[in-house]
């Protein structure tokens, strides 16, 4: 049995954006993380190890998601017929929000360190970005698009006001949180910081119950909202309910402090679990009801030359993440804090 190209296309940029729910949400939490402790004056406790994680990382962040966002419109060029007037919002506020993360850098390395208006303001926006970004998501549910005078129009007051929206919503918010507390646990336990290494803890607890909630929450709306999609959730309900044993694992380790570095594969591996099998229960829909992988994917050669450049692609960055986490991030001197000037 042979994939079709449409499923080997899909299958690559769901991979991509896989690579920038969980890069991303490590990013934009310790933004967060940063702002919040510095508010509360414990930036003594977790600054450094958040801005050592920062560092060599921001720029490296939006390379998976430009790669989706290429890759999307390349595929399935109808997408930008669909999509592309009805994400004119949400896309615009999430651009200003890129811009406004990466001018705290350039204020950050040549103004006023540790500034808390900036601070404050990335964090915020590490927050903002994926809630408006995680829209898409609830569009692609249908219900909010209808077809006028052969232009897509997007019904905001019935997006705005839907229980899935929100469910949505917070689950990017809360999930972004949770991701980068068990990432920054393990990786304060690594620089030995005892006293980052507890707080991270604490807060990575914090947040994993409202992560799973909000998670069941989408479910239980799917059922109203999309009844199709929701059967075929329950169809795979053995992938959820891998997704759900490893959340377990994951913060079983963490509660007896054990080995946040297989915490953190758990993690990950509870988040492949959920997305992916979030992804296959959609197939083969874009957009509910308008827009399936095959009445929308792009010729036979334009598909293979993309998925040639597309692998190659992920076949040099994955080497480059490697390095980078090599070099930098888990190097002993650098996480120890005694390269700061990297």
């Amino acid at each position: 049995m042979t994939l079709d190209l449409e499923i080997i296309g899909i299958m690559v940029l769901w991979t991509f954006l896989f690579g920038y729910v969980i890069i991303g949400s490590i990013d934009f939490g310790a933004g967060f993380f940063n702002a919040y402790n510095l508010i509360t004056d414990k930036e003594h406790i977790l600054t450094k190890i958040i801005q050592r994680y920062l560092s060599p990382v921001w720029e490296v962040t939006n390379v998976f998601l430009v790669f989706f966002f290429v890759g999307i419109v390349g595929f399935f060029p109808k997408t930008a017929f669909y999509y592309g007037t009805t994400l004119l919002v949400p896309v615009s506020i999430a651009i200003l929000l890129l811009a406004v993360r990466g001018s705290y850098y350039a204020f950050e390395t040549y103004g006023s360190r540790g500034h808390k208006g900036y601070s404050f303001m990335y964090g915020l926006s590490g927050l903002f970005l994926p809630a408006s970004l995680s829209i898409v998501l609830t569009i692609s549910e249908g219900g909010f698009v209808s077809i006028e005078n052969n232009q897509p129009v997007l019904d905001y007051w019935a997006l705005f006001t839907s229980p899935l929206t929100w469910s949505i919503v917070f689950l990017s918010v809360v999930a972004v949180l949770y991701i980068s507390a068990v990432f920054l646990t393990w990786y304060a336990n690594k620089a030995n910081d005892v006293p980052a290494t507890n707080l991270m803890r604490k807060y990575a607890l914090i947040w994993s119950l409202p992560t799973i909630i909000t998670a069941g929450g989408i479910i239980y709306e799917l059922s109203f909202h999309n009844e199709e999609h929701f059967n075929r959730m329950l169809d795979l309900w053995w992938v959820f309910g891998l997704s759900f044993l490893l959340f377990v694992g994951t913060v079983w380790l963490l509660w007896k402090k054990s080995n946040y570095g297989l915490a953190f594969g758990l993690l990950v591996g509870q988040f492949a679990f959920a997305f992916y099998g979030y992804g296959l229960s959609h197939y083969p829909y874009l957009l509910y009801p308008h827009l399936t992988l095959y009445d929308s994917f792009t010729n036979e050669a334009m598909a293979i030359s993309l998925i040639v450049a597309f692998i190659a692609g992920l076949a040099l960055l994955l080497p480059s993440l490697y390095l980078l986490l090599r070099l930098f991030l888990f190097n002993k001197d650098y996480v120890k804090g005694k390269s700061d000037h990297y």
